[in-house]
């Protein structure tokens, strides 16, 4: 490969300098740091702080690529979708009216699979700290779980209008929690709740394994607030990706249990069940607010989701080759030109959607090239592998790529950095854990 050989080229005349530094010798020392340091600002930081932490880690990862011996790259066949998708949308910038705001969108891009290719390398030497990661970003969504939970006794006043309240009685109006995520919003705290509590479900199942009791007792603690917790946030499509959740969990933990344990296996998740859909029927307000996912025009939500869509198709059949260029701050800007009137949108509302305004059909086409390869991978492996802990840790990462997903067929905090950090991590737990 010609990037290893230009590797190979550099490691070589930086052997002295490799071979004489002390920091460049212990450089994975600094980079694990900053990778759990980004996913600890995630929590509470701006954007441009949480992508700081994460451009340390590609700099320092670049250093090391270039000085370490024998540090190579190698690429998966689901990389090559994504770094093909990366590369559609270099041209899509490049075809873009509005280059200097779509650069900004672009250098966004860049960090994230820059900082996603960074963890795939450090992995790979080390493994082991595969539970790390996961166990900080399951710390993390275990305390904004806790901070949701909190903010539901202090009946938080919505920051903007979150819900159409016009046909509901006051007593049925949820009120909507949004953790410490900044911008402060509950479908965004919504969203990175139901890509981190797969971790904490995880947890569950990780502490059975190990066979430890406490660990098992504050689990099943964390996951019962964390299901309080999302259903407070009021985030609909974060209801459907919990579903999908507790679907996918039942599929995969049947691998273990069904032939051994199976009248407590059922019995266990059925109770998960009932007590799922009970609390939508029984309370009021979120029985409300879960109906009104099939309310279509008659929720001022819905129908202001429709008619972005409307114009966003439009957008999207006048520029379908290279699209309009990557970023929000471009689409509001062309978004202007096809918007009905009243109807301002930051986004697409669907991440599918958004991928093919911004850049084009065939970014969208090696968008879901990448997924669906990468999923195919992560079940084959789980299918066929003993490695139990392993296996753990590859469901946990495909579970919740494939709910955040699911919920990116209704709103675009997909693109956020609380979400966009933790996603590629999984992607990555994914990369260095499977078989070649």
């Amino acid at each position: 490969m010609m990037f290893n050989k230009i590797l190979n080229f550099s490691q070589k005349k930086l052997s002295y300098l490799y071979e004489n530094s002390l920091f460049l010798q212990k450089l994975d020392w600094f980079i694990l740091p900053f990778i759990l340091l980004t996913f600890v600002t995630s929590t509470f930081m701006n954007s441009d702080a949480i992508g700081f932490f994460a451009l340390i880690v590609m700099f320092l990862t670049f250093i090391k690529l270039i000085t370490k011996p024998n540090e190579n790259l190698s690429f998966r066949s689901f990389e090559v979708w994504l770094i093909a998708y990366f590369m559609i949308v270099i041209i899509s910038l490049a075809g873009s009216t509005l280059f200097a705001q779509s650069l900004k969108g672009f250098f966004k891009t860049f960090v994230y699979i820059g900082f996603y290719f960074s963890v795939v390398q450090y992995l790979k030497a080390h493994k082991n700290h595969t539970l790390w990661m996961l166990a900080v970003i399951g710390l993390c969504t275990a305390g904004e779980v806790i901070v949701g939970f909190l903010q539901t006794f202090v009946h938080p006043e919505a920051i903007s209008t979150w819900q159409d309240t016009s046909r509901l009685n006051p007593e049925d109006v949820i009120s909507r929690v949004y953790g410490t995520l900044q911008p402060l919003n509950p479908n965004l705290f919504g969203g990175y709740l139901i890509a981190g509590f797969p971790v904490i479900l995880g947890s569950v199942f990780y502490s059975v394994l190990k066979k430890n009791l406490n660990g098992i007792i504050i689990s099943l603690i964390l996951t019962f607030l964390g299901i309080f917790t999302i259903f407070q946030t009021g985030c609909r499509g974060a209801y459907l990706a919990l579903m999908l959740i507790f679907g996918c969990a039942f599929l995969i933990s049947a691998k273990f249990f069904w032939n051994t344990y199976k009248k407590l296996y059922v019995s266990f998740i059925s109770a998960i069940v009932v007590l799922f859909f009970g609390a939508i029927t029984c309370v009021s307000s979120l029985r409300h607010r879960f109906a009104s996912i099939f309310a279509m025009r008659n929720d001022s939500s819905n129908s202001f989701r429709f008619n972005v869509y409307h114009s966003a198709v439009q957008m999207f059949k006048d520029n379908w080759l290279l699209g309009i260029g990557v970023g929000n701050k471009n689409f509001r800007e062309i978004y202007g030109l096809y918007m009905k009137t009243g109807f301002d949108a930051l986004s697409a509302y669907n991440i599918y959607l958004e991928i093919a305004v911004e850049s084009g059909i065939f970014a969208l086409i090696a968008f879901l090239g990448f997924l669906f390869t990468l999923i195919k991978r992560a079940i084959s492996f789980i299918l066929n592998s003993t490695e139990i802990e392993k296996v753990l840790f590859i469901a946990v990462s495909v579970v919740s790529i494939l709910a955040v997903c699911f919920h990116g067929f209704v709103d675009t905090i997909f693109f956020r950095p609380q979400l966009q950090f933790v996603f590629w991590t999984f992607v990555a737990v994914i990369s260095t854990n499977i078989e070649k």
